[in-house]
């Protein structure tokens, strides 16, 4: 069973205006991620009906990381209302995304040196999310279950 003064203090600490505010740039940096997804796809679309090289594998990974957005979105507005299990699942997700996306791109000949900028740019925003989530305002109201 959770010990109430622990609730209590971690409620308050969500309720502070340091808090809100992370999370407020946390969804902005989110919000940018799906943003440059989109560019992305859309890209893609247009190189495609426009006769250019547009792979399985780009369309694909567009379309999959512009549907994540939304989700991760979504888990951020639930996180910011105190729910620890998304407040976990988006720092784990910011953590691991970026690293996974770096390091297809740097796989040669998989996708274009363009495809791989953007997604690069899409990555920079899931770092501050990253760096946001671990830092003293959120780890305050979510202090590491025992």
């Amino acid at each position: 069973m959770a010990n109430t003064s622990d609730m209590t203090t971690a409620t308050a600490a969500l309720g502070d205006s340091r808090a809100q505010e992370a999370f407020g740039t946390v969804k902005k940096c989110v919000t940018l991620f799906g943003a440059i997804s989109a560019i992305v796809l859309g890209t893609v679309a247009v190189m495609a009906f426009t006769g250019h090289q547009a792979t399985s594998f780009m369309w694909i990974r567009g379309a999959i990381l512009l549907a994540v957005a939304p989700l991760i979105h979504r888990m951020t507005v639930r996180a910011s209302q105190g729910s620890y299990k998304a407040f976990d699942r988006v720092r784990t997700l910011s953590t691991i995304m970026p690293i996974a996306i770096i390091a297809v791109d740097l796989i040669p000949g998989l996708c274009p040196a363009w495809y791989a900028v953007i997604q690069g740019l899409s990555a920079l925003a899931m770092i501050g999310v990253a760096v946001i989530t671990r830092g003293a305002a959120l780890s305050a109201a979510f202090p590491k279950k025992q």
